[in-house]
This record gives C-alpha cells, structure tokens and sequence, in this order.
C-alpha cells in the first residue's frame, strides 16, 4: 500500500532549508572535531579547562558556538516544518536567514573572542529563530480557531 503525501505548495523549499541547516550543524560539528585536534583536547572533555591548558579559551570559543547552535536546532527545525505548513515562503526564507546567521555565529565565536559572536550578521539568528516560532504558533492557532487567521 503506498501512501501519498500532499503538500503546501512551495513547501518544497522548507525541507531544503532544514537539510541546509543540518548541513551547517555537521560542518560545525566537523570544525570542533578538528579544533579537538589542534588544541589536544581529547575525548570525553566537553570543555578545556583554562588553568590546565593554554588553548583553552580558544577550543571553548568553538565547542560553545557548536554547543549553542545544537541547543537551539530541534525547537527550530520542529518550528520550521510545521510553521511552514501554512507559511512555507516565510519559514523557508527565516530558515535560510538562520543558518547564514548561525554560520558568521560560530565563525565569530569561533574566533577565539566570544564577543564577536554577533559580528558580521551572527545576531540575526535570533530573530530567524522568532519568526518561525510565529510561524509555528499561527499555524497552531489556526487548527483551533481557523477564523482567527
């Protein structure tokens, strides 16, 4: 029995955008794999301590930008792909929004010096972030009350 799945048009674009953005959060993945390399900060360590090892601050700056991202992705990949059920233009625009913000994020942070985390457009994940959480609730709202919007 084969089952057919009929979708929003444009919706399309909603799934490239979070294969995108779980392309990005392997390359970063891949990045703080390398930094464990370069810095010698071996397994299980989830961060260097800074009065035990000179590079530190460094290895920390980009385990933490991976570590951010991880911890934001499952709210906003759940929120794209059902805000974009009803607003796939919107959520896959703010989709692709978030993960070129989420990239100049950790290039900043991954500099060494946290404070540049939201230099070069890194802060704009933030409102990407929101707008698809909007997305996502309207949708909600809709199911309930589908007048209202």
């Amino acid at each position: 029995m084969a089952v057919v799945l009929e979708f929003v048009e444009g919706y399309r674009w909603v799934v490239a955008a979070a294969i995108a953005n779980v392309v990005v959060v392997t390359w970063m993945a891949g990045t703080v794999g390398g930094a464990r390399r370069k810095y010698s900060v071996p397994y299980p360590t989830m961060y260097a301590d800074e009065k035990e090892h000179k590079h530190a601050q460094a290895f920390n700056c980009v385990q933490r930008a991976h570590q951010n991202t991880v911890e934001f992705s499952p709210a906003f990949l759940m929120c794209l792909l059902i805000g974009g059920l009803q607003y796939p233009l919107v959520a896959a625009a703010l989709g692709a929004v978030y993960g070129l913000a989420r990239i100049q994020y950790f290039k900043g942070y991954s500099s060494g010096e946290a404070n540049k985390r939201f230099s070069g457009g890194g802060f704009f994940f933030m409102p990407a972030y929101f707008g698809v959480v909007i997305c996502a609730t309207c949708f909600a709202l809709h199911l309930f009350f589908p007048d209202l919007l």
